[in-house]
């Protein structure tokens, strides 16, 4: 008879606090938004042909357009600034195959294809054989007299 009794009082208990635990509100995540959409966010995007070919092209025009709307190095058309700023990471200790600064056999060759040659490479960029140069020296917001301003100073170093 004890143990109905008891049985019974553990229920009644329960009861008791099921329903004082439903009456008191739930604690709100102020994070929940935020994981539930970084959860159902898309992984990727997807190519969709020609739509998205003429997307990919037009963020690429407008990024190229705000990089020649910026000035690199305050305009400067001194070829030893433009080189000391950008270019003698490379071209100081030949990294990626880089011709080194006053340096005749790193040049010469490069040298008799002509200045032409030279600055169609320094602008559009190249990747050859011996290595790799970046569009710009990888600054697009150089311009094209600032490119030729610093492989004109580059070319001076080897008389």
């Amino acid at each position: 008879m004890m143990i109905a009794f008891l049985a019974a009082l553990v229920i009644c208990l329960l009861l008791v606090a099921h329903y004082i635990n439903g009456q008191n509100p739930r604690p709100v995540n102020p994070d929940r938004a935020g994981e539930v959409a970084a959860r159902i966010a898309p992984v990727g995007g997807v190519y969709a042909g020609d739509t998205g070919r003429a997307a990919m092209q037009a963020a690429q025009e407008a990024a190229s357009q705000a990089a020649a709307s910026q000035v690199a190095y305050d305009g400067t058309t001194d070829g030893k600034t433009i080189y000391d700023k950008l270019c003698h990471s490379c071209h100081t200790t030949g990294v990626a195959g880089a011709p080194k600064v006053g340096d005749h056999a790193d040049w010469d060759a490069r040298a008799a294809q002509g200045e032409a040659t030279l600055l169609k490479h320094a602008i559009d960029g190249f990747t050859g054989k011996t290595g790799v140069m970046p569009a710009r020296g990888g600054n697009p917001a150089l311009s094209d007299e600032q490119v030729k301003a610093a492989v004109d100073w580059m070319m001076d170093q080897l008389k």
